[in-house]
């Protein structure tokens, strides 16, 4: 497990290389992953506009910042992720503002789902290769203390509950769960991932 996290690390991307990267493949009409596709290409153009929005708009708040800053030890945060990922979109942008805020006590690194088969098949959910998902690593014993996602808990609830009365995943639960990013304003992704680094800090985990 330790080399799979290793190999990953060694090739994984900044925030900004993968934004870059993103932005690269769209001007030539392609998307990240081994599937190309006209849907994924609009899905990966959609979700561009949305980083850019929420880059400009999500707020850390005090709470956030302070107990981030006075973290015991040194975290890197390594995301699985890929550039049509609609969940991903959502939640990356705030993960690069709390890791800012952190005073460089976390490192965010971005890793791509389909190049990464023995880290994604560690982290799967229910079975399935759900991204994006968090890998919370101490920098110092080099050790994975904890994982997250692929969704905060209300918006797994939302699509759960969904499939379960309707049998299916389409264009209208998409729909609803963007409206339920928006409304929540990045605020169930910040309080979810400080637990988890709050209960690493109190030895809870």
């Amino acid at each position: 497990m330790k080399s799979i996290v290793a190999k990953a690390l060694f090739n994984s991307y900044s925030y900004t290389e993968y934004r870059k990267l993103v932005t690269d493949l769209l001007s030539e009409g392609k998307s990240t992953g081994d599937t190309q596709s006209e849907s994924l290409t609009h899905y990966t153009s959609l979700n561009e506009a949305r980083m850019n929005r929420l880059e400009k708009t999500i707020k850390i708040s005090e709470e956030t910042i302070e107990k981030l800053q006075k973290l015991d030890n040194h975290f890197i945060w390594l995301v699985i992720s890929e550039g049509w990922c609609g969940d991903a979109a959502q939640i990356l942008p705030i993960l690069n503002k709390m890791a800012i805020e952190s005073n460089k006590k976390i490192d965010l690194q971005i890793v791509l789902r389909d190049q990464n088969d023995d880290l994604m098949s560690q982290y799967l959910t229910n079975g399935g290769r759900a991204i994006p998902k968090v890998i919370v690593i101490c920098k110092e014993a080099g050790i994975v203390r904890a994982d997250w996602g692929p969704r905060p808990k209300g918006a797994t609830e939302l699509m759960t509950n969904y499939k379960k009365e309707f049998g299916v995943i389409d264009e209208k639960i998409k729909t609803d769960l963007q409206l339920w990013y928006l409304a929540d304003k990045g605020i169930s992704v910040q309080q979810e991932l400080l637990e988890i680094m709050e209960n690493i800090k109190y030895n809870r985990l």
